[in-house]
């Protein structure tokens, strides 16, 4: 049985940082391909940032520049880390790992909060 589980949600002042980690049990992150979405009240899920199973990022035009998302295959753990937070950064963040048979995994989320 495959479980995502992600951690370090939190709230934050705008400006700040913080860094979300995703955990796997039953697949193994660096034969996947593995994304950070994220999802406010009211809208659909979008895609953050990506990283293919050979390393390869890609990252949504709102977020270039201030994160990056890195894995760990040591620890089997894919990592977002979030810089100048602002307030429209605020949404349920979403661990997501796609196997090359199409297998989609999702952890439950972790909440960010960017507010004064």
């Amino acid at each position: 049985q495959v479980q995502l589980v992600e951690s370090g949600g939190g709230l934050v002042q705008p400006g700040g940082s913080l860094r979300l980690s995703c955990t796997a049990s039953g697949t193994i992150f660096s034969r996947n391909w593995n994304a950070w979405y994220r999802q406010a009240p009211g809208n659909q899920r979008d895609l953050v940032a990506s990283i293919t199973s050979s390393g390869r990022t890609d990252y949504a035009d709102s977020v270039k520049g201030r994160f990056t998302i890195s894995r760990d295959d040591a620890k089997n753990t894919i990592y977002l880390q979030m810089n100048s937070l602002k307030p429209e950064d605020t949404a349920e963040y979403y661990c997501n790992s796609r196997t090359i048979f199409s297998w989609d995994y999702w952890g439950p989320g972790t909440q960010v909060t960017v507010s004064s």
